[in-house]
């Protein structure tokens, strides 16, 4: 597509870089900021500067934060025995909507995947062994990993490292979600939920 502006160009290939923005949305989003006040417009990217300059993550256990220690690790309303292992920071934000937990996490930042030649020692693996053995308060492990051969991997992975430590490891229930049908659910899915089922 031939642009009036190199301008306009520019911002929209900087803006198609974006995950799930093509051509034609970074264009009216492009053409969207150029019809805002100014003020609106440098707004925004004061904010996402200000964003790259200031994140930070949390020194225990890897979730952004503003500040050194995130809120959750901070909180005295959390549950310290209890810490829950993510892959990523969107997990941690998907759990807490739930409002269901109330524990601490720890993000590892990726999962155990050889093909993309990511091992162990490029995650925060050891880090949570440190947490563990640090007070020796922590009673728990939630291993809450994506149902992939890489999250089943990782989850292998932790369960043999931590078996030394005198924690209760535990993993996500995996079942039919609520308000689907059994025909459309997948065959490991069903037979996990199956396999994990609950007294009514």
């Amino acid at each position: 597509m031939a642009y009036s502006s190199k301008l306009i160009e520019q911002a929209i290939i900087e803006v198609a870089k974006l995950p799930g923005i093509g051509k034609k949305s970074a264009l009216r989003i492009v053409l969207h900021l150029l019809r805002q006040d100014p003020i609106e417009t440098n707004l925004l990217a004061r904010g996402l500067e200000d964003l790259r300059e200031n994140i930070k993550y949390c020194t225990v256990c890897y979730n952004i934060s503003d500040a050194e220690v995130c809120t959750i690790c901070s909180s005295h309303k959390r549950d310290e025995t209890l810490i829950c292992v993510v892959e990523d920071i969107r997990d941690v934000m998907a759990i807490e909507n739930t409002e269901q937990y109330f524990g601490r996490y720890h993000v590892l930042g990726g999962v155990i995947s050889p093909i993309d030649g990511i091992g162990p020692d490029e995650l925060n693996i050891e880090a949570l062994t440190r947490r563990i053995d640090k007070n020796g308060e922590v009673k728990e492990i939630i291993v809450a990993l994506p149902s992939t051969m890489e999250g089943d991997t990782t989850a292998f992975y932790l369960t043999k490292k931590l078996q030394d430590f005198a924690v209760k490891i535990t993993g996500i229930a995996r079942g039919v979600p609520v308000g689907s049908e059994l025909e459309y659910t997948d065959e490991v899915t069903l037979g996990r939920s199956i396999l994990n089922r609950t007294q009514l």
